[in-house]
């Protein structure tokens, strides 16, 4: 993904040449096989595993039986015309204490996998870090000990030397905004701890981890590796011109956002930030030199992109009512802040469809960052998918959703965004994390008895979409299929 292989020849409707179209999974979500080949439980094993956590009590355990299933998974990703895969690696398949040497059998499924989607004419794209933290270095003190930064450093240095002659697509964290907030700052993800001093020790020293990770990642690869980190930018829009409206999505925006973009691309946390949070911390935590080590140089920047936000400032406390049992925000240093839900058209999981969220995410970072590529990481909704009388599976929301997302992103791209590459979330039904298997947001549908694939319309669509380059000019009222 090149400058020269994606710039020239935009048309009105057509993508780049070399637009990368790729589909998108994480380890925890669809493998299975949690006991397997010297794997060791990792925090969402334990979180899951918990009662009253997960959605039916739902677990990881055999997910979509990816780890078994693999073979015939990449011949579907290739019947749908993708260039590129996007799959996270397991850290304790790999490395069960998070210490010490790689267990070769881990390793050896992903080399499997590498193989055969090279033979199917398919990049590999491997994601370090997709939000499985070994549970022996959770035990230690997981993300807010910064012991467990280093720890990640010599975890990247295994996976690189064990598929560096198979990979060139490198991304060492995925969303880190979700491994510190909702794991450690609400409770909500695991490893499920509600404490907003250590969810931004844990901010940082996952900023440190990417660094560390990215330098061993430059050091162990050959040069034609290029190395992204993937974040979920909060697209935050005030309720009202209000001044407090104003400042409530600010704060919004410095813990969602610039905590992580300011250290990684920038080289420095934000003032405002360090201010907002100074009643919670001093950030001693950030030592000399760890700067430095975040700021690491990119050749692209993964973003992740589902929805947007609105927010207020809140009325004053004594205006409040029924504040007992709440969950813990997951925003420290912006207390005071409130969060509507907008009218009209909503995803299964009740987040609202705005397309011009993510056309405005991507033209904001191509002004604030200019020279660094943009890939769509993951985009893609849950809808209540089923089989029909004949066994099929039409999923026409799905459709309306990737074609008006896509629209956005093309629209992005003709207005100077440089943006390489698309990975639809996700390619299969599977384990979305305190959803369970409630929500199906695959472009396959899996039925989780038999374990039986279905490419449900959707994936038809945006194969076709990946094949030509081109995306149809309106979505068929009728005809689910408007590529063959």
């Amino acid at each position: 993904m090149t400058a020269h292989d994606v710039r020239p020849g935009t048309t009105a409707r057509s993508f780049p040449p070399g637009f990368v179209w790729g589909a998108a999974t994480a380890a925890y979500q669809v493998e299975g096989a949690a006991t397997e080949d010297g794997r060791t439980p990792s925090i969402w094993d334990t979180f899951s595993h918990t009662p009253g956590k997960v959605f039916r009590g739902h677990t990881g355990d055999v997910a979509a039986d990816h780890y078994h299933r693999m073979p015939e998974d990449v011949r579907l990703m290739a019947e749908m015309g993708l260039t590129a895969y996007r799959f996270s690696v397991s850290w304790p398949r790999v490395q069960p204490t998070g210490r010490g040497p790689a267990v070769q059998r881990g390793l050896d499924f992903y080399r499997r996998l590498c193989d055969e989607l090279l033979a199917h004419g398919i990049q590999p794209a491997v994601t370090l870090y997709h939000w499985d933290l070994p549970q022996d270095l959770e035990n230690v003190g997981g993300w807010p000990r910064r012991a467990t930064a280093e720890r990640f450093g010599d975890y990247a240095a295994l996976v690189a030397e064990g598929l560096g002659d198979r990979v060139s697509l490198w991304t060492t964290l995925n969303e880190p905004w979700c491994s510190a907030f909702l794991g450690y700052g609400s409770g909500a993800h695991a490893p499920g701890r509600a404490d907003p001093v250590a969810a931004l020790r844990a901010a940082h020293h996952l900023n440190l981890a990417h660094g560390r990770a990215a330098a061993v990642l430059r050091e162990t690869l050959p040069p034609r590796a290029q190395i992204s980190v993937t974040l979920n930018p909060h697209l935050v829009r005030p309720l009202s011109e209000a001044p407090e409206d104003v400042e409530a999505a600010r704060r919004i925006d410095a813990v969602g956002n610039r905590i992580f973009t300011g250290p990684m691309l920038a080289g420095a946390y934000p003032d405002d930030l360090l201010q907002d949070t100074a009643r919670l911390t001093d950030w001693s935590f950030v030592r000399e030199g760890d700067l430095e080590a975040v700021h690491q140089p990119l050749d692209s920047l993964g973003i992740n992109y589902y929805t947007s936000r609105v927010v207020s400032a809140a009325p004053p406390p004594e205006r409040v009512r029924g504040t007992a049992g709440r969950p813990v925000s997951p925003w420290p240093g912006a207390e005071g802040v409130d969060f509507h839900q907008p009218s009209g058209e909503h995803t299964a999981m009740g987040w609202p469809v705005d397309p011009t969220g993510l056309y405005h995410l991507l033209t904001q970072f191509t002004r604030d960052f200019p020279g660094l590529p943009l890939v769509i990481a993951e985009n893609g909704a849950a809808y209540d998918d089923k089989p029909g009388p004949d066994g099929s599976v039409h999923d026409p929301e799905r459709i309306a959703y990737l074609h008006r997302h896509l629209d956005a992103v093309l629209r992005a791209v003709q207005d100077g965004a440089d943006v390489r590459g698309y990975f639809l979330w996700s390619l299969l039904d599977n384990f979305e994390w305190t959803y369970g298997y409630g929500k199906r947001v695959g472009a396959i549908y899996i039925d989780y008895e038999t374990q039986a694939r279905i490419p449900k319309s959707s994936a038809r669509w945006y194969g076709g979409v990946a094949r030509t380059g081109m995306l149809p000019d309106a979505v068929p009222e009728e005809e689910p299929y408007p590529h063959d």
